[in-house]
């Protein structure tokens, strides 16, 4: 199994600076990864590094609380299209669907999902602060929705992708929406697992280390 093309390399940390998106981007055409997944702010540069590649530019909307309104989001995204991403992760708002209020939740996601352009969209739902019925319940929104992907975590909420969370979303989601496995994934059989248990991308800052198995 070649790792590299499921994965989307991903920095997303506070203090990057555009010499490590640099270095990101120059490790993703290194080892020809999926994509890099990078904050907006850094959109168009990645754009212009991966220039004549055939390496993808993932961005992150609402990220990492999802708790702007819809109209932020729907903003938010059509920007990051703009400014060339071509991969659109949105955080749903967490405390909505915990509470029951899931046609709001809907409503975010399809505001998104209205400004894609064609783009996939991955919905990004942490799973580690949901119980199984939250997640039952966002299954079948997505269902209901114009989405590509469930993605299970941000990483900056604790936990991340597991097996089990996999296969409750291969097993209840329509089977035209592919899941992407993101957050603690710590080794090349993690990664692996993940991709037997139904993930078609993984989201990791460790891509290196899981394609080449060096720290």
């Amino acid at each position: 199994m070649k790792l590299n093309q499921y994965i989307d390399h991903t920095l997303l940390k506070p203090d990057a600076e555009p010499k490590d998106i640099k270095k990101l981007c120059d490790e993703a055409k290194e080892f020809q990864f999926y994509s890099v997944c990078v904050n907006p702010v850094y959109v168009h540069y990645a754009k212009q590094c991966l220039q004549q590649t055939q390496v993808k530019v993932c961005t992150v909307v609402d990220f990492p609380l999802g708790a702007s309104g819809i109209n932020n989001k729907a903003t938010q995204a059509e920007y990051c299209i703009r400014d060339g991403a071509d991969e659109l992760d949105m955080v749903i708002p967490i405390g909505q669907l915990k509470s029951g209020r899931l046609d709001e939740v809907e409503d975010h996601i399809k505001a998104v999902a209205a400004k894609r352009n064609g783009r996939p969209l991955k919905v990004i739902v942490e799973t580690s602060l949901l119980n199984y019925a939250d997640k039952l319940a966002i299954c079948k929104i997505l269902n209901k929705c114009d989405v590509q992907f469930i993605k299970t975590s941000t990483g900056f909420a604790g936990g991340g992708a597991t097996v089990e969370d996999v296969e409750i979303f291969k097993r209840e989601l329509r089977s035209d929406i592919a899941i992407k496995a993101s957050g603690g994934i710590q080794s090349a059989a993690d990664a692996t697992a993940l991709i037997e248990a139904g993930a078609t991308r993984l989201g990791t800052s460790r891509s290196v280390s899981l394609v080449t198995g060096k720290s």
